[in-house]
């Protein structure tokens, strides 16, 4: 049975018992959309891409839950792919307000006699920035939440509704691709 020719709405339950050539089909006629509407609401490639990706996951997870009088499965993706966004928004906000009230709490603090010191942290960390420019969102986003956001594993396991050896993987090749490149001096 060729599943390209079948409805969206015969592709659902199909995908719900397993059937990757059912997703695949669904992916490739609803991904464009998806992605548009991530781009268009979070307004970065990179966050975007990520909230696609993770509404895709939700979709094959949860295709069993797809109800043909509630609307078109096109219009069933979308509406995932919106709360992913807003997710994403909120998660963009938090770190923002919490990043801002530490800068704000840094500026009533006396400045201490060390500007080289700072000149060259600063420095360290734009060329650490750049590297992790170099790396894919998957990757990126284990090390920002492990690094940045201080969770454990096993949290960002749950966060990402991944297997922890993923989210280990994932981390263990960003830091290696990292750690290569600042080695080469590559970045800069």
């Amino acid at each position: 049975m060729d599943v390209r020719a079948l409805a969206d709405e015969d592709l659902v339950p199909l995908m719900a018992r397993g059937d990757a050539r059912a997703f695949e089909a669904v992916y490739e006629r609803h991904s464009g959309a998806a992605y548009s509407l991530a781009y268009r609401m979070v307004g970065t490639r990179s966050v975007a891409e990520d909230v696609t990706q993770e509404a895709f996951l939700n979709l094959w997870r949860s295709g069993a839950h797809y109800d043909r009088m509630r609307g078109s499965v096109r219009t069933w993706i979308l509406g995932i792919v919106h709360h992913r966004a807003i997710d994403a928004l909120r998660r963009s906000s938090v770190h923002s307000r919490r990043r801002s009230d530490d800068e704000t709490a840094a500026e009533r603090l006396e400045a201490p006699d060390r500007v080289e010191e700072d000149v060259a942290r600063r420095d360290e960390a734009a060329i650490v920035r750049n590297a992790m420019d170099i790396l894919p969102a998957d990757q990126l986003k284990v090390i920002e939440l492990a690094y940045f956001g201080g969770f454990t594993h096993v949290e960002i396991a749950e966060m990402l509704e991944a297997p922890v050896g993923t989210v280990k993987g994932r981390m263990r090749l960003g830091l290696k691709k990292m750690r290569e490149v600042l080695a080469q001096g590559a970045v800069g």
